[in-house]
């Protein structure tokens, strides 16, 4: 336990020294500037506002640790999110200035091996090309998160995909299912945008609704106004969930549960039921967050262990489990398809020299769409079929944002799943 707070506690000492580093370069260039000018009640006033912009955007990062204090506020919130999106691409436009610095630095450097080329460095044109870069390159990133939280935030996309099913009987082939997940009820996703999704999903006509997880965010959030929107959710087999990490940390795990039955839905917390259809049955199965080496108190043992005895081998079986990364130990355990959350496809990605840059690898290698692992024969850890069966995953990039409101590249997702043969 103790290495493990250690970790945490450096990866927070380091992510705010960052951030400090990052407010650091541009306050001393902001304060630069305004020392340039010649009348001193402009210099005056614009340092104290510029001292005052810094201190708020501080107290509004750490504002769950101020009591919310900031949030309170009657425009703390618009503060919050001006914070928030300000520390994202202010950092993104420092690595863009420096890297165009590195580049300045790295031309002069060659022009000064050049023979005859003595001056060249200083070139007056030269240097002006390259602060126009700079001011260009530094741009980008705010233009881009501004973007992200305005237009790409809440414009839904529906993924429809076929997923191959070991052992599914030709009477579940075609079987439909509706995935919602991450929802993260709050200031950035209002009621009336979760009851669009669900009207989008309800479009779908799905045999089988379920929503894998965060339906809030942190304490406080209105619970029950998510699970009441998401209670719209229309399908002939029923809407079945799970708990994610954030009903862990509200605190609320068990009134979700009870908020599920009361508005006619299953919450499954390491439970089962058999769904049949078409004179065929499937085995359902869902748990709470299974914590991995990433969280404190995780895991004692392996992944799933509370549902080992849940799983069926004379029907297939599906999983609802929030954490993507309990998809190896299910794997093995012989379950045919997971749905899991979580990662929300890592909310901002982009390409660099044909490699997509993405955070959400940071803590899985399953982070958005469709993934298969050999299949074990359930609990005898054999391969299934001489290793030619697979387990399928599938992972949802989710409906709503944490932490940066912001979503570049990775539109949230309404998911149509069909089921195959294998």
């Amino acid at each position: 336990m103790f290495p493990l707070i250690l970790v945490r506690v450096l990866f927070l000492a380091l992510f705010l020294a960052a951030v400090y580093a990052v407010q650091r370069f541009w306050f001393l260039r902001a304060w630069s500037w305004i020392g340039t000018l010649s009348s001193a009640h402009w210099r005056y006033g614009l340092q104290a506002g510029l001292i005052a912009l810094a201190i708020a955007i501080f107290a509004s990062l750490l504002d769950p640790l101020l009591g919310h204090a900031v949030s309170h506020v009657g425009f703390g919130k618009t503060l919050i999110t001006f914070s928030r999106l300000w520390v994202m691409a202010s950092f993104f436009a420092f690595i863009a200035v420096e890297s165009v610095g590195a580049i300045e630095w790295a031309t002069n450097a060659v022009a000064r091996l050049r023979p005859g080329s003595a001056g060249l460095e200083f070139d007056p044109s030269r240097r002006r090309l390259f602060q126009y870069a700079a001011g260009l390159a530094g741009s980008l990133p705010f233009l881009a998160a501004t973007y992200g939280f305005a237009s790409t935030r809440l414009r839904y996309t529906i993924e429809r995909v076929d997923v191959p099913i070991a052992n599914l009987p030709k009477e579940l082939d075609g079987l439909r299912i509706a995935q919602l997940s991450d929802i993260h009820i709050g200031d950035y996703m209002p009621p009336d945008e979760i009851a669009r999704a669900v009207e989008m999903a309800n479009q779908l006509a799905p045999d089988l609704s379920v929503v894998t997880g965060d339906f809030v965010s942190s304490v406080g959030d209105p619970l029950y106004a998510c699970i009441t929107e998401l209670s719209r959710l229309q399908a002939p087999l029923g809407v079945w969930g799970c708990n994610g990490n954030h009903e862990i940390y509200a605190g609320v795990e068990d009134e979700a549960d009870r908020l599920f039955h009361q508005k006619g839905m299953r919450l499954l917390r390491a439970r089962n039921t058999v769904i049949e259809h078409n004179g065929a049955s499937f085995n359902l199965i869902g748990v709470d967050y299974q914590r991995d080496h990433m969280v404190a108190g995780g895991p004692t043992g392996p992944m799933l262990k509370e549902i080992e005895h849940l799983i069926r081998r004379d029907m297939p079986n599906i999983l609802l489990s929030h954490n993507p990364n309990s998809f190896h130990r299910a794997a093995e355990l012989g379950i045919e398809l997971s749905l899991a959350g979580h990662t929300h496809g890592g909310q901002v990605k982009f390409e660099i020299v044909d490699h997509s840059v993405n955070p959400a690898r940071l803590i899985t290698p399953f982070v958005a769409g469709l993934y298969t692992l050999p299949m074990r024969n359930g609990l005898s850890h054999t391969p299934a079929a001489n290793g030619s069966q697979k387990a399928a995953l599938y992972v949802n990039r989710g409906l709503g944002t944490l932490g940066f409101p912001v979503r570049l590249g990775v539109p949230p997702e309404i998911t149509l799943l069909t089921l195959r043969r294998a």
